[in-house]
């Protein structure tokens, strides 16, 4: 236990402090004298008494005399306002606790029931087919768990040709056995469109996560084939991660994008109206300048009930 000190001229200070060491105080009384110090703890079978201590530090070294029973009712005449302040506080504390851990536990559960559907498309059937701008493409949302293992390589790949030389110009690089992971993380989905011969053409990877205390949908890819680019199916895929996010309960649909990148950077900030972030390391204050990238994010109907002040908790995911 931490050593600290009363003098009779500073009581009342440092006598809260000897209170926060001794949680299980239920009364005390105090009779003091220039060079005197009586202090009378109970607790329900202990009655300690500290006498002739013209300094005491509030160890159990310096415990002159236990007295065990029931305290004389003398002990009780000095009733201490503060200690029920702190009973009080100490009662708030722990509520907001609970009602903290009550508010992720509620996160974690909506998580938890996204990543348990079979196809979050179901109810959306309309958006299960991109037939405009001389595509006419199948659209399909998987569990990686349920794709075939060419489909998945395939998706690398075609990562790989358009983010490699992006990822050498950051501070990142490009780590393939790392990226390989990530993108068969078995919590990892995958947006899929196909052609006519059911030949993947583009796909969006994205997980149901917590971020920062927030429910959330976090684009980690958004790719397509060269063939079916400037044609509207980049902005229909993350038109569809919002949907998604909304029909989910998430409160907002998150993605990383390069600065250099500056394609990219602007067709989510202008096109489809994506925020930077407030843990976006330029917002945040952690990197700055220096960082080579930024956090977007756009909210959904219940992130924008909720406002713009995220929970507070870990910034990572916590419901894996």
């Amino acid at each position: 236990m931490d050593s600290c000190s009363v003098h009779p001229c500073n009581t009342n200070v440092h006598l809260k402090r000897f209170l926060v060491h001794f949680r299980c105080l239920v009364d005390c009384a105090i009779s003091l004298t220039p060079s005197t110090i009586t202090l009378i703890h109970l607790t329900r079978q202990t009655v300690a008494v500290f006498v002739r201590l013209p300094v005491l530090p509030f160890s159990s070294s310096r415990c002159i005399k236990v007295i065990r029973g029931a305290a004389p009712a003398s002990c009780f005449s000095l009733p201490l306002m503060f200690v029920e302040r702190k009973s009080n506080r100490a009662k708030e504390k722990k509520q907001r606790r609970l009602e903290e851990r009550a508010a992720m536990d509620a996160v974690c559960a909506k998580v938890e029931a996204a990543n348990k559907l079979e196809d979050p498309l179901s109810a959306m059937p309309v958006f299960k087919k991109y037939d405009r701008n001389g595509l006419n493409l199948e659209i399909e949302c998987k569990r990686v768990t349920a794709l075939s293992p060419d489909t998945v390589e395939w998706a690398y790949e075609l990562t790989r040709a358009n983010m490699q030389t992006l990822y050498e110009q950051s501070e990142w690089g490009w780590k393939e056995r790392e990226k390989r992971d990530e993108m068969k993380d078995e919590r990892a989905w995958y947006l899929l469109a196909r052609d006519a011969g059911s030949t993947p053409v583009a796909f969006s990877h994205f997980r149901f996560d917590v971020e920062c205390g927030d429910e959330v949908l976090y684009c980690y890819e958004a790719q397509l084939e060269s063939k079916v680019r400037r044609k509207g199916l980049g902005k229909f895929l993350i038109q569809i991660l919002q949907l998604i996010a909304n029909s989910t309960q998430m409160k907002k649909v998150m993605l990383t994008v390069f600065k250099h990148n500056h394609g990219a950077y602007q067709f989510f900030r202008e096109a489809l109206q994506f925020e930077i972030d407030e843990t976006s390391p330029s917002m945040s204050g952690c990197c700055g300048d220096d960082c080579t990238y930024e956090i977007l994010s756009r909210r959904t109907k219940y992130g924008e009930a909720s406002g713009h002040a995220h929970g507070g908790g870990h910034c990572g995911g916590c419901c894996h």
